[in-house]
């Protein structure tokens, strides 16, 4: 049987991958720096394009077998591929004052793992949901590792490496064990039919949630994040910490709530202790951290945990009927989370330009030399903490226990609550470091771009902070 094509839904993906190698040929016949990432940033500006205009011109399929379609071209799919070309653009915005590493892999590598970011948000079934993720993986185990004089790169680039090909095993294990059980992977049949109630199927949805919690850095999870972020350029800790997020919680999303929707009740109770350990753990450990990078990534983990906690209440039958009510909640809270991360990222390049993360003593008095990046990340911080006036942060805390009080998980909200407030330790004392007494001379001069890049995804935190309604009404819509 002859299968049609439609080009029309693939060409995100097309514009994607032609990134990757417009980025590859331009350092194969030119080798300027400036012109590479000009050529990836252009390529990844006519991907967000690329995806509006095929979104704007209705629901699209391609890759079907009867009714079931394995590539979904919507409204959805649209914002996630947006999503991710804009998260590229900001993180080669921010690597303009990287130099350890080699332009042309450093812009191919990245061009290659949006690519999978933008297939997965149309991904059908659960066969193209992992291929996509692992596309947007696998270049990222090399990105890590891309500083070739540094040994925290290469440990970091191997426990990212060897935790991932554990967890994507156990994914593709469940995806089997739930294809024995039900015979059939794509989302729409899975939704559509009754999974057995056998423990065979209980087993199969918590191995599939289990590796993609790996995405997320959910504990017991987690091991690799500190690690690969701390040993990676920070820019790409930067891209692990908001794209490689994003993904996990949009394959968590489909995967739980598109295709294993008759079994919410097996996986609402795995969602709930995975969002309680991350955030319990997560906080609990960056309150010992002495490295900035570390600290962010220790919050990236905490962070992931009130991300997945809306979807906790997926336990109880009240939350099961609220099911749009916590799917919103969690969106919501990953928009605001993925601009405030990247501003504290690019902040953090912006005030040690073309150098590691260092230590928390050596940002001591930084907003002092550097007034407007100091503040830059003091916003993000508290935004991240929830405090006013990064009133993002506070909104999307509101949003997530609202929706825990609504599907009647009242005491998941209490455990949000009280990790809240254990964050504020964290965050308000790098805050108030930044403003003590200097410790160290003024950086070098923070580059144009990094200058430009930070302004602009501060100026949304912003907006969305002080007008989150334009985000909750998107998820909502």
């Amino acid at each position: 049987m002859t299968q049609s094509v439609d080009h029309v839904a693939l060409l995100p993906v097309y514009l994607a991958a032609g990134t990757a190698v417009l980025a590859l040929l331009a350092d194969l016949f030119v080798g300027r720096r400036g012109v590479v990432f000009a050529a990836a940033t252009l390529g990844a500006a006519a991907t967000a394009v690329g995806a509006v205009l095929v979104g704007r011109g209705g629901d699209r399929a391609t890759f079907c077998a009867g009714d079931a379609c394995s590539f979904l071209s919507t409204d959805r799919s649209a914002l996630v591929a947006v999503l991710f070309a804009l998260l590229t653009l900001g993180v080669l915005g921010i690597s303009a004052a990287t130099r350890d590493v080699p332009p042309g892999e450093y812009a191919f590598l990245l061009a290659c793992s949006m690519t999978g970011g933008v297939v997965l948000g149309s991904a059908g079934d659960l066969i193209t949901l992992i291929v996509a993720l692992e596309t947007l993986t696998l270049p990222l185990y090399v990105l890590v590792g891309l500083r070739r004089r540094t040994v925290a790169s290469a440990e970091g680039a191997v426990t990212f490496f060897v935790v991932s090909v554990v967890a994507t095993a156990v994914t593709l294990l469940g995806a089997a064990l739930l294809y024995a059980v039900a015979g059939r992977v794509h989302f729409t049949a899975l939704a559509a039919g009754d999974l057995p109630d056998a423990p065979l199927t209980s087993v199969a949805v918590v191995l599939v949630l289990a590796g993609l919690a790996f995405k997320v850095a959910a504990v017991p999870f987690h091991a690799w994040a500190p690690a690969a972020y701390d040993g990676a350029p920070v820019p790409i800790a930067a891209y692990l910490s908001t794209a490689s997020k994003l993904g996990g919680i949009i394959a968590i999303l489909y995967a739980v709530v598109d295709g294993l929707r008759p079994a919410l009740d097996k996986s609402g109770p795995a969602l709930a202790v995975l969002a309680v350990l991350t955030m319990t753990v997560g906080n609990l450990v960056a309150l010992r951290q002495t490295r900035m990078v570390r600290l962010l990534a220790w919050s990236s983990v905490a962070q992931a945990g009130y991300i997945l906690a809306p979807l906790g209440a997926f336990m109880l039958a009240d939350g099961r009927a609220e099911l749009a009510t916590a799917v919103a909640a969690t969106l919501a809270y990953t928009a605001f989370y993925v601009v405030l991360e990247l501003a504290a990222f690019g902040a953090v390049v912006a005030l040690r330009p073309g150098e590691d993360g260092g230590t928390l003593e050596e940002y001591r008095g930084a907003a002092r030399q550097r007034p407007w990046v100091g503040a830059a990340l003091v916003l993000a911080l508290i935004g991240l903490a929830g405090l006013p006036p990064g009133l993002a942060g506070l909104f999307a805390k509101v949003a997530v226990v609202r929706s825990l009080l609504e599907g009647g998980a009242g005491w998941l909200a209490v455990v949000v609550a009280l990790n809240a407030v254990v964050g504020l330790a964290y965050y308000v004392r790098v805050s108030a470091l930044l403003y003590a007494p200097m410790a160290r001379p003024a950086p070098a001069r923070v580059p144009w771009l990094v200058a430009t890049t930070l302004g602009a995804v501060t100026l949304i935190a912003i907006v969305i902070g002080f007008a989150p309604q334009l985000v909750l009404d998107a998820v909502n819509s």
